[in-house]
C-alpha cells in the first residue's frame, strides 16, 4: 500500500518562496507519476505540477510555469515542489498524488480521477 505524507507548507508573505515535500513509502515499482495537486475550500481540486518517477517527464498547470518546480529525489523517496514568486491566489492546501500504471511512465495526467493514492494535504497560505 502506497503512503504519501505532506510537508513544509506555512505562511510566507507575496513573493516568497516555499517548498513542500512528499515522502512516497510503500512504492515497490518506478511505474508511478506523482503529482501536486491544491484545493481551496467549495472548489475542485486541481492539478498543480506533476512528474514521472521513472523518467522524470514534467508537466505544468498553466499558471503556475516559470513559478513552480517539481522534482524527485528517488534515494529519499520524496518528491518535492518549490514555489517561487508567491502570490495570494496560491494559497490552497496542497495534496500529493501517485497513479499507478504502465502509462505513468511516460506522461503525467492532470485528471483527479486517475491518481489511487492522496496524502492528507499541508495548508500554504500566502499574505499580501
Amino acid at each position: 500500500q502506497v503512503q504519501l505524507v505532506e510537508s513544509g507548507g506555512g505562511l510566507v508573505q507575496a513573493g516568497d518562496s516555499l517548498r513542500v515535500s512528499c515522502v512516497v513509502s510503500g512504492r515497490t515499482s518506478n511505474n508511478y507519476a506523482m503529482a501536486w495537486f491544491r484545493q481551496t475550500p467549495g472548489k475542485e481540486r486541481e492539478f498543480v505540477a506533476g512528474i514521472t518517477w521513472s523518467s522524470g517527464v514534467t508537466n505544468y498547470a498553466d499558471f503556475v510555469k516559470g513559478r513552480f518546480t517539481i522534482s524527485r529525489d528517488n534515494a529519499k523517496n520524496t518528491v518535492y515542489l518549490q514555489m517561487n514568486s508567491l502570490k495570494p491566489e496560491d494559497t490552497a492546501v496542497y495534496y500529493c498524488a501517485a497513479e499507478n500504471g504502465f502509462h505513468s511512465i511516460f506522461r503525467v495526467t492532470t485528471e483527479t480521477r486517475r491518481y489511487e493514492y492522496w496524502g492528507q494535504g499541508t495548508q500554504v497560505t500566502v499574505s499580501s
